[in-house]
């Protein structure tokens, strides 16, 4: 394992997860969170349902012979490029691979593909020490602009 396992600092620590980015629509994202939550929290520190969704980008494809656009859509040539828009849907667990299974089941039971494109990385995510200094001006309950 790596010597971050055993990293303490005032500031906190590392574990290890599993990051897994997902290509979707936006209209899509609440319903993938939701499929996933009912089988991982999605915890990050004392935090639940926590992902980060990027601005909207594109996504580009051939579809073969034999693809479902090819197949469902009429008059589809196969071999022609198309784009459609999308975002990057990120979301972390921990590393353990029946939990990744639960979590691949439900996104692909709610995923509008069916060959979703899902990236699966190795990474350490922070975890705060957390600080009973209240006062500190740069946290959002001081900073005057709250959350947003």
């Amino acid at each position: 394992m790596s010597a971050l396992a055993d990293y303490r600092s005032d500031s906190g620590s590392f574990v290890p997860v599993w990051t897994l980015e997902i290509q979707t629509r936006e209209s899509d994202t609440d319903r993938i969170l939701d499929a996933v939550m009912a089988v991982n929290p999605l915890a990050y520190g004392r935090y639940q349902r926590n992902a980060s969704v990027s601005a909207v980008g594109i996504e580009t494809a051939q579809p073969m012979a034999g693809s479902t656009t090819t197949t469902h859509v009429e008059g589809f040539a196969p071999g022609t490029t198309d784009t459609y828009p999308m975002v990057e849907l990120k979301i972390s667990i921990e590393r353990d691979t029946a939990m990744l299974n639960r979590v691949m089941s439900a996104i692909l039971h709610v995923h509008h593909y069916e060959e979703p494109v899902i990236y699966l990385r190795e990474d350490w995510a922070s975890r705060a020490a957390y600080d009973p200094n209240r006062d500190n001006p740069h946290r959002w309950w001081n900073d005057g602009k709250g959350l947003g």
